[in-house]
């Protein structure tokens, strides 16, 4: 931090289909408080707009990764997640991103935490909002960073770079186990839903009981006002249920309705992220529904197009495309790991400021 605490070094990045800003945990304040503060004022938070920082009014583009030098024998880096909430005064690390995850490796390499090794770096990177570890592969020529290459990902136009990402024990990341009320469903305000956490606490529901056909466009949903207070209310009381607590200033538990498949995927999805429509999935948000997908008598499983097979590749379909979670299941049936494949691209590499203290005017 420099100029008394109001800017530092900062890297703004593309993870997958999300962006923000990218920092060494030791370039932001240490205290929690301070922190925050800081982060809200770089974002310009709150406000819809966001127009006195660098967030796009948008969740998918007010976030954050810290990262450093990890002190593990299983990781190279730690990586804490944190989201600017747009309108809200709030810094949340309730949950992980997986999109955001996508860039934390090439930032490790650039930032010397992770020395390239040759044509692909593997990054071992402990997720801290819940205690898992992620491997990213990152392509590096010449012992550098490569962002150019020919993989594609719905949400994101043109090309880059792959970064695969393989997650293992996820199962019950945030609430302690896969399904957190030990039912497969239950009844929430007379509708079925499935409470489940393989990396992301999500809530599926079924787009046909929300009295929508789930092909809607992200702008439709977010116009239906009685839909979204439907979401709202079953969101406030799956929270304890999914031993979450309160969650009424929380980002999770994430909404997702489901519907059967109409483009060659596994199974169609609109979420709320709790309380805007996702312009497609998140990472570990599709990995839970992947799973649900697979477990036997949940909302999703009845809906779901499944391939046989332990690998099973299930293309996860959403508003403006597809997110496709390779499931590795183990001898009993159970997802044992999920990958899947992102890109990342770095935006810039600077200073960020802070807004300057307001003054009193006296009288």
């Amino acid at each position: 931090m420099s100029e008394g605490g109001r800017s530092a070094p900062c890297m703004w990045m593309r993870g997958g289909t999300s962006k923000g800003g990218y920092f060494l945990a030791s370039d932001l304040p240490q205290q929690t408080t301070a922190r925050d503060k800081f982060l809200l004022g770089i974002m310009g938070s709150p406000d819809l707009r966001q127009i006195n920082g660098m967030g796009g009014g948008d969740p998918l583009t007010s976030k954050v990764a810290v990262v450093k030098k990890s002190e593990r024998n299983d990781a190279d880096v730690d990586y804490l997640f944190l989201q600017v909430v747009v309108d809200k005064a709030i810094v949340s690390d309730a949950q992980n991103c997986g999109n955001i995850l996508a860039g934390v490796g090439p930032f490790a390499i650039e930032r010397g935490l992770v020395k390239a090794t040759g044509s692909e770096t593997e990054v071992r990177i402990f997720m801290e909002n819940t205690g898992q570890v992620a491997i990213a592969k990152v392509r590096t020529t010449d012992y550098r960073v490569s962002y150019d290459g020919d993989a594609a990902i719905d949400g994101v136009p043109g090309t880059a770079s792959p970064v695969p990402l393989t997650f293992k024990d996820t199962a019950g990341s945030s609430c302690g186990s896969l399904l957190p009320t030990g039912n497969a469903v239950d009844l929430i305000n007379g509708i079925e839903v499935t409470c489940i956490d393989n990396g992301m606490p999500v809530v599926l529901l079924r787009a046909g009981d929300m009295n929508i056909t789930g092909s809607e466009t992200r702008e439709e949903l977010e116009a239906n006002d009685q839909l979204r207070s439907k979401l709202e209310a079953i969101r406030l009381q799956a929270g304890p249920m999914m031993n979450l607590g309160d969650v009424a200033d929380k980002t999770v538990p994430k909404m997702t309705m489901v519907s059967a498949p109409s483009n060659g995927g596994a199974i169609s999805t609109r979420t709320f992220i709790p309380h805007r429509c996702h312009a497609s999935i998140g990472v570990l948000g599709a990995a839970s529904v992947a799973t649900a997908c697979l477990l036997k008598g949940s909302v999703a499983s009845a809906l779901a197009i499944v391939p046989q097979g332990a690998s099973k590749s299930l293309p996860i379909e959403h508003p403006i495309g597809q997110t496709i979670i390779i499931a590795e299941l183990d001898s009993g049936g159970d997802v044992e790991s999920a990958a899947i494949l992102r890109t990342a691209r770095k935006l810039f590499d600077g200073v960020i400021f802070a807004p300057p203290r307001t003054r009193s005017t006296g009288s």
